[in-house]
């Protein structure tokens, strides 16, 4: 299963989203964003997370791809 969710948002962070663990669960039903993450980045992937607080004061990942092909270990 972690295979096709590390697909599913690879794909989606190559689009350009930007996902919190909230999207990945709704969008993919993944309850471990920041494991498939890691795996990502473990593959060369230049995955980024910025940590924004929330409006109840917890703080919560919000990852993004760099856009930047050059970066990426396969080329499209």
């Amino acid at each position: 299963m972690s295979e096709a969710q590390n697909l599913q948002i690879l794909n989606a962070l190559k689009s350009g989203e930007i996902l919190t663990p909230i999207d990945a669960l709704t969008m993919f039903g993944c309850f471990r964003l920041a494991a498939r993450i890691y795996e990502l980045k473990d593959k060369g992937w230049p995955i980024y997370c910025e940590r924004k607080p929330t409006d109840d004061g917890k703080i919560v990942g919000h990852y993004s791809l760099n856009l930047d092909k050059n970066w990426w270990p396969e080329r499209p």
